[in-house]
């Protein structure tokens, strides 16, 4: 039985760990040929053993030449996924202009490259579908410590709308996928980095009613979903996986 994204070629960032990692691995199982990259290569190594349908590349997003010479390689893109993200920790008062730049260069910016290269494919194919990893750290709900990040995450839900409407009806959708905190290697770090790993594990965990934290296979389950013809009625739409956290 062919998968539900069999014959479809996808371009997946962020795919060196994390849910960008998760997404490529599901995308493929479902039978997508992935071009999946990260700025770290090495960390994509042993993708093309998993699944053959994987060819892992090194890209810096916030690079728009490289963007554009990567996906001009590339060829056809049926998929986008926009995965690739980083979580400045603190309030606006701990936040430089520096990591406030860094913040909207790697969560927005990043995304513009990558729509702008491959859209006038899509258009032209008639077909195409983008999936932008956004957050419920966002408009959707202030949390704690992420003026930054929610507030680039914001800017991604409106760029995805933006997006949406301006091509609809012309066969190309465009959706964002708002995961809630979901355990992955960027979230053990900042637990680590907390100083008491076990008590920032209990608050991470008491954000979501479900009482647990999210795993990044729900997160690629949901961007399955969004990517294929299952969800072909939907664009400008923003799908909230999140443990009740918005609630």
């Amino acid at each position: 039985m062919a998968g539900r994204l069999a014959g479809r070629r996808a371009f997946v960032t962020g795919a060196g760990q994390g849910i960008g990692r998760a997404i490529a691995l599901a995308f493929a199982a479902e039978g997508a040929t992935v071009v999946a990259v990260s700025r770290t290569l090495s960390k994509m190594h042993d993708l093309p053993a998993r699944f053959p349908a994987i060819t892992p590349m090194g890209l810096d997003v916030t690079d728009g030449v490289a963007v554009a010479h990567i996906l001009e390689e590339a060829g056809d893109v049926d998929i986008l996924v926009n995965g690739a993200g980083w979580v400045h920790d603190g309030t606006i008062l701990d936040c430089t202009l520096e990591d406030w730049s860094r913040s909207f260069d790697q969560n927005v910016t990043s995304m513009f490259h990558t729509i702008r290269a491959v859209l006038p494919g899509m258009l032209a194919r008639g077909k195409g579908s983008i999936v932008n990893v956004a957050s419920v750290a966002s408009s959707l709900t202030g949390v704690p410590n992420r003026a930054a990040y929610g507030t680039s995450k914001a800017a991604v839900i409106g760029l995805t709308k933006a997006v949406a409407r301006d091509v609809i009806g012309q066969g190309v959708r465009c959706n964002a996928l708002c995961p809630g905190t979901t355990l992955s290697p960027s979230l053990e770090d900042r637990m680590q980095a907390s100083g008491d790993a076990e008590e920032a594990r209990r608050r991470f965990v008491a954000r979501q009613p479900m009482g647990r934290l999210g795993t990044v296979e729900e997160m690629a389950a949901a961007a399955v979903y969004l990517a294929s013809d299952e969800s072909g009625f939907m664009t400008g739409s923003v799908l909230v996986i999140d443990g009740g956290q918005t609630l």
